[in-house]
């Protein structure tokens, strides 16, 4: 079972599935008997996810094939003793994911060609993800988070364990290159020159340009963690060593206020409390700021309401900041050959909901989703787009 969503793990996966697609939301419960009804409300699901299979004139073989992991899932009485609050199952050709996540979702199986992701962006927004760089000399902590949980990522063998794991790394690489060059010196247009290598944290300056070089090399390591993320980072440390890691850092969405202190001593579920505090009005500004860049634009062709113009501009990465009702749908299907969204006021047969096409489009091309009650949408209507260009 996996609790972190993240983006690059959406997109992999996105780019794996084949039709037909199986998208199953459900509503999770703690022990008890509201919880023991979780496991037969899936047990329905996976029946209606059936119906509709057929419904596609799909073979009762690959339909078995298709169900075959998410009754196993059913059935494995672990998956359920946290159950988080909503459980989601994404299935296909050679895919299936399964998570239970601390958003609680409307009961529902949709059965297309793409997974319907809807209902997953504000783990990405206001309820969604951040992380936690933990710095000390003694280690190094990289958490991942959400309103409601936490937890630890395992850190690449690029970046060391400790402050003195690097010093003893620096040491070991100026070592050798000492040894490559004949008996310790260089050949210049002076003649022989000896090396001289000045040893490490002699004064207060010769300290910072050590850290900084210590916190370039996990700036790079992070990098492959992070390099396609847009989740707000902050760090925890003593507070003396936040500017040195600003003149390293590259990462983007670093916030300027951190926990500060020594952070060994504190679990990940202090660091995380701590975090939540100061990274939640970070959540609710930028929506905010979002609202009313679109209210500014909203007269311009920078941004509209309209899904006919939406849709589109999501598909060709031109939309900055999308808000997308979760409790409506718009259905009808986009055509790409002829560059046209047609709407239907009654939903047909493989439909698609154009909200959610709006929105998945616009998450994986790097923009920014708000996926909302429909009365929290600026300029009342089920989306808003402010536009790249």
């Amino acid at each position: 079972m996996q609790n972190i969503l993240t983006r690059d793990e959406l997109e992999r996966f996105m780019e794996q599935q084949q039709p037909p697609c199986i998208s199953m939301f459900l509503p999770t419960h703690d022990a008890g008997t509201a919880g023991q009804q979780d496991t037969m409300r899936l047990r329905n699901q996976i029946r209606e996810a059936e119906n509709l299979l057929h419904l596609r004139n799909i073979s009762q073989s690959v339909i078995d094939e298709l169900l075959k992991p998410i009754e196993r899932f059913q059935e494995r009485e672990t998956y359920w003793q946290h159950p988080g609050k909503g459980l989601v199952l994404l299935r296909s050709k050679g895919v299936f994911h399964s998570y239970l996540l601390p958003l609680s979702f409307q009961e529902d199986v949709i059965v297309s060609d793409h997974f319907y992701l809807k209902p997953l962006f504000p783990f990405f927004t206001n309820d969604g993800q951040f992380y936690v760089l933990a710095l000390s000399h003694n280690s190094i902590r990289l958490l991942s988070a959400t309103h409601y949980s936490v937890q630890q990522i395992s850190l690449p063998e690029s970046i060391p364990q400790s402050f003195a794991d690097f010093l003893r790394d620096e040491e070991h690489e100026n070592a050798t290159q000492s040894h490559s060059v004949s008996s310790g010196t260089l050949v210049g247009k002076g003649g022989r020159h000896a090396i001289v290598f000045h040893g490490q944290g002699v004064g207060i300056d010769d300290e910072k340009t050590t850290l900084l070089r210590y916190f370039q090399q996990i700036d790079r390591g992070l990098h492959d963690i992070l390099h396609n993320e847009q989740a707000p980072l902050l760090l925890a440390g003593v507070e003396y060593l936040f500017p040195i890691y600003n003149e390293a850092n590259t990462y983007p969405h670093l916030l300027s206020k951190g926990i500060t202190g020594n952070p060994d001593r504190l679990s990940a579920e202090a660091l995380h409390a701590q975090a939540w505090t100061i990274v939640e009005p970070h959540f609710h500004e930028a929506q905010e700021n979002a609202a009313k860049n679109f209210q500014q634009y909203a007269a311009t062709r920078l941004a509209s309401d309209d899904i006919k113009t939406v849709v589109p501009a999501a598909i060709y990465g031109r939309i900055e900041t999308l808000f997308v009702a979760l409790d409506k749908e718009i259905n009808g299907h986009f055509d790409p050959i002829n560059n046209m969204v047609h709407v239907h006021r009654e939903a047909k047969f493989k439909d698609d909901d154009l909200l959610d096409i709006a929105a998945t489009q616009t998450f994986l091309r790097g923009g920014t989703v708000y996926a909302l009650d429909h009365t929290q949408i600026p300029g009342e209507k089920a989306l808003a787009a402010i536009f790249r260009y």
